[in-house]
């Protein structure tokens, strides 16, 4: 409201310099820009971010089954590693990981290394793991839920960006016109110093 002000009270103005209208007009634009552009932009890449991963989501869930394992019997530990990557994946928690047996939605049987669905696991012990339709490991299909919300977060970070951009460009275009009238200021005091003094009375 006071960008919208100060440029009316700058249309006729008599002590107006061009550069103010014009800062004025930037000071307006970039206000446009966060109150309306930013989001726009915002609400049009959330939606488009929505769609894809609404759809991303809708083909993992075609693609990727739920199917029963059983547990065989637990994993061979690994070679002892005393590098600072093996040190560090030992001080943090770290599932154990098991060897299961299932079968594919397409009737294959398959047996590998899965981490164990509760602790301490037992042989003979059922839960679900997520496969493709041929038996591989595949992680669980992307919920509609979390899509929705990674869509709202692309969309929030689209309309934030534009309006950071708007007010940069406002400040760098201000900071040029500042830098203008200082230049121009110089300028008028060099012209007016030699006569300074003259033209007033008593002096």
């Amino acid at each position: 409201m006071r960008t919208a002000m100060g440029v009316w009270r700058w249309r006729r103005n008599p002590l107006r310099r061009p550069t103010d209208l014009f800062e004025a007009w930037v000071a307006f634009a970039a206000l446009v820009c966060v109150i309306v552009v930013a989001p726009a932009i915002g609400w049009v890449a959330g939606l488009r971010v929505d769609g894809t991963l609404q759809q991303a989501a809708q083909e993992q869930r075609q693609e990727r089954h739920l199917v029963p394992a059983v547990v065989v019997r637990p994993a061979p530990e690994p070679a002892a590693d005393v590098s600072a990557d093996a040190l560090a994946q030992r001080s943090a928690p770290r599932r154990t990981q098991i060897v299961a047996a299932w079968t594919a939605p397409d009737g294959s049987s398959h047996e590998g290394t899965v981490p164990a669905a509760e602790e301490p696991p037992r042989a003979g012990d059922r839960f679900r793991i997520w496969t493709d339709a041929h038996g591989r490991l595949v992680g669980q299909p992307l919920d509609p839920s979390a899509a929705a919300f990674h869509a709202g977060m692309a969309g929030l970070a689209a309309a934030i960006g534009v309006a950071a951009l708007g007010e940069t460009v406002r400040r760098l275009v201000v900071r040029r016109l500042v830098h203008r009238r200082y230049i121009r200021l110089d300028r008028a005091w060099a012209a007016a110093g030699p006569d300074w003094g003259r033209a007033g009375a008593g002096s």
